[in-house]
């Protein structure tokens, strides 16, 4: 079972596996709600919602949409000063992950291979995908590429076809579109997936991202043509064609990236775990590594208006680079511990998602916090 998998409970943020404990704990009482019952079954609106785990939180253009634990869907037309669930979720799995390309269009993911589909600005949500699907999706093109004696077909086969005995146990950590029709989701154990309509289908990238041991994938970033992905032992993969092929750039450290961004058409910074922060200029053929002061895990990123960057630490900590990733100085904020997502708001107010809710900081705040 996933929640039992010693691998991912360690590579998980600290959000992540807070949430995998309940569910354990769940799971070993008398009752225990399967999985299946838990993806026909849809969110409930709860008082306990604004102290609720909060892994993401994005725009939808002046709306701002955050996801969470069972299956929470939570929106701010205010800029984040209040917050209201969604009129209806379909299921009531765990969200890790949201995307919008409009203030209607969205897509949300999660837990048990979860893919949603909203498009009335995050209201009402349904189900675009889930696990057994996706096991299905991943099986038949690895038996395709099988068929035509491609070269690590096989191994790959005898992976998906594990998959599909699994179950819908996977979850999906990360969504990404580029357009209302152009998009990507990539989870646990290598999943990887993408569209070319909105959702209406979707075909693997597992045959296309070299990554035989089935490494987690935790973050999806688009600019353009290129695509990163970025995971556990030091994973990144980079497109450049849309999603058609993938090659692995050379990982200056071995433990987990949860995250990256990328700077301009040839720098990337990746972060990651112990406080792990790195940037390349030439798309990893060299890496420099920026001095970040703590050995805390490094939860989340954000490229702000004004052209800084600024990531987040599981401490609480926020950091703001203005010379594109060189240096990273520490703010005198203080928004709390377990950040897991952060956006910014029209006014320029920073939102912050984590484990016991929402949060937002006053932009007068982040920019006299930004003063030497």
């Amino acid at each position: 079972m996933l929640t039992q998998n010693p691998l991912l409970r360690r590579s998980l943020s600290a959000a992540v596996a807070l949430f995998i404990a309940a569910v354990s704990s769940v799971a070993q009482s008398a009752n225990p709600p399967s999985v299946p019952d838990l993806l026909e079954l849809p969110a409930l609106e709860s008082q306990r919602a604004q102290q609720a785990l909060h892994l993401a939180v994005t725009a939808a253009g002046e709306r701002l949409v955050a996801v969470g634990e069972r299956g929470i869907v939570r929106l701010s037309d205010d800029r984040g000063h209040t917050w209201r669930q969604a009129r209806h979720v379909p299921v009531s799995v765990a969200l890790t992950a949201v995307a919008f390309v409009s203030a209607s269009e969205g897509w949300a993911v999660g837990h048990s291979g979860v893919v949603l589909h909203s498009t009335d600005g995050g209201e009402t949500w349904t189900r675009q995908l889930e696990g057994n699907q996706v096991a299905q999706i991943v099986a038949q093109d690895a038996r395709e590429r099988a068929a035509a004696g491609e070269a690590g077909a096989d191994q790959r086969l005898r992976s998906a076809e594990a998959l599909v005995e699994d179950g819908p146990d996977k979850p999906f950590l990360d969504v990404a579109f580029v357009s209302a029709t152009q998009g990507y989701v990539v989870g646990a154990y290598g999943l990887a997936l993408q569209t070319h309509d909105g959702g209406a289908s979707w075909q693997s990238l597992m045959g296309q991202v070299p990554n035989p041991r089935g490494r987690h994938l935790y973050q999806v970033r688009l600019r353009d043509q290129q695509v990163l992905l970025c995971g556990e032992q030091g994973a990144l993969f980079r497109s450049t064609d849309g999603g058609r092929s993938f090659a692995e750039i050379h990982s200056p450290y071995s433990g987990t990236f949860f995250g990256a961004l990328i700077l301009d058409d040839h720098a990337v910074l990746a972060y990651g775990l112990r406080g792990n922060a790195w940037r390349s200029l030439d798309y990893g053929l060299t890496w420099q590594q920026a001095q970040i002061g703590q050995p805390v895990t490094l939860s989340a990123g954000l490229r702000l208006r004004d052209g800084s960057l600024l990531l987040a630490d599981e401490s609480g900590r926020l950091l703001r680079s203005t010379d594109n990733a060189a240096h990273f100085a520490t703010l005198p904020l203080h928004p709390g511990t377990g950040i897991t997502g952060l956006v910014q708001a029209r006014d320029g107010a920073l939102i912050l998602s984590s484990s016991r809710g929402m949060s937002r900081i006053e932009p007068e705040a982040i920019e006299a916090g930004a003063k030497p």
